[in-house]
């Protein structure tokens, strides 16, 4: 058995906002992530941030990457990174089992953060297992860190901020963008986004789903079809687009398997992405020591899950014994960061599933 005080299971920037706080209070931290390299989402995000400079306004998520991890290399002493090493299990006695270097480890911890992120939700269609047909993150894997295109003719579904973004990444790389299909009756992004793709013809065509694909090998087309006020098919209104890839970006589900297994009280919040652990304001799950932030406990932005990683590792040092120096101030200034990232009509939803899952907004 492997003895930790701190454990952080996931290197993105949750995770490593967390360990910011948590090394500059003291505690010696252990940053676990399945990758082979820190940064998480961000690693594959070329566009730059919205939002204030706390949260690296108008800096690429590439770099915002470079600085969470530069930010850890003065507390070497008392951190340790482990890379393609994947948790597979979370107990209830605070041991996590480890894949790493081909073998299983055991780890035993004072207290962990969980900050796992979340994974792609996908969109049910006939033959949706075709090759061809990616996530937009998969998508945004492939271009941005591999310098792969996922077709010369895509056709992009669900109108979020990552639906928009790819597509306009896609256009970049000299990738035709066919058409962006959106179920909802409107656009569920920034509308900057959505307006540079229509300056550069994209249509956005809203109401309409994909119904089926068609190919033998890989995909070759699709077919569409508009949807009426219940989400119903409309019997006739079928288009078929010829195209080679297709990329949905329907939204995220968190990541919480690992806190189910070790029966953390579970709470379902359509609003925030599914199940979500439920937490309190010193973002600490139902077991005592475990503590969640970012994506997994939600799905926003990555601003937000950079100051709730902050929060989480500010409240595990703490309590287990690390008061950071400036606490007091970073506990106010940290609480009302997330309070104006979540204020605008972009927030409602999030403050929707917050007081649904018991929270104070």
């Amino acid at each position: 058995m492997i003895e930790r005080d701190l454990i952080i299971v996931g290197g993105g920037p949750a995770g490593l906002s967390a360990a910011k706080i948590a090394l500059e209070s003291g505690i010696s931290v252990t940053i676990i992530e399945r990758a082979s390299m820190l940064g998480g989402q961000l690693v594959k995000q070329t566009h730059k941030f919205f939002g204030s400079k706390a949260q690296y306004a108008k800096t690429r998520g590439i770099d915002i990457a470079t600085i969470l991890i530069n930010a850890l290399s003065e507390h070497k002493d008392k951190l340790e990174i482990l890379t393609d090493a994947t948790v597979v299990a979370m107990y209830k006695d605070y041991v996590l089992t480890v894949y790493s270097g081909h073998e299983y480890k055991k780890y035993h911890a004072k207290g962990v953060i969980m900050a796992t992120g979340a994974s792609e939700k996908v969109l049910a269609f006939e033959n949706n297992d075709l090759p061809g047909i990616y996530g937009a993150g998969a998508v945004q894997t492939l271009m941005n860190l591999y310098g792969v295109l996922p077709g010369k003719e895509v056709v992009m579904v669900g109108s979020g901020n990552i639906g928009l973004i790819v597509s306009y990444q896609l256009i970049q790389a000299g990738v035709k963008v066919k058409a962006l299909v959106e179920a909802a009756d409107h656009i569920g992004g920034y509308l900057v986004h959505a307006s540079k793709l229509v300056r550069l013809g994209v249509p956005i065509l809203t109401k309409t789903t994909v119904k089926k694909a068609y190919g033998k090998t890989r995909l070759e087309k699709i077919d569409i079809v508009k949807l009426d006020d219940s989400w119903n098919m409309i019997e006739g209104s079928e288009e078929t687009i010829e195209c080679d890839a297709l990329c949905v970006s329907v939204g995220l589900t968190p990541l919480h398997q690992l806190m189910s297994m070790a029966g953390i009280e579970m709470i379902y919040v359509n609003e925030l992405g599914g199940l979500i652990p439920k937490k309190n304001e010193a973002y600490e799950t139902s077991m005592p020591r475990i503590y969640a932030a970012g994506d997994v406990t939600g799905i926003e932005e990555a601003s937000s899950a950079m100051v709730e990683g902050k929060i989480a590792g500010l409240m595990a040092s703490k309590d287990l014994g690390f008061k950071h120096p400036e606490y007091d101030r970073l506990e106010k200034e940290l609480l009302t960061q997330l309070h104006v990232l979540r204020q605008g009509p972009m927030g409602d939803k999030i403050r929707i599933g917050l007081v649904k899952a018991g929270e104070t907004v």
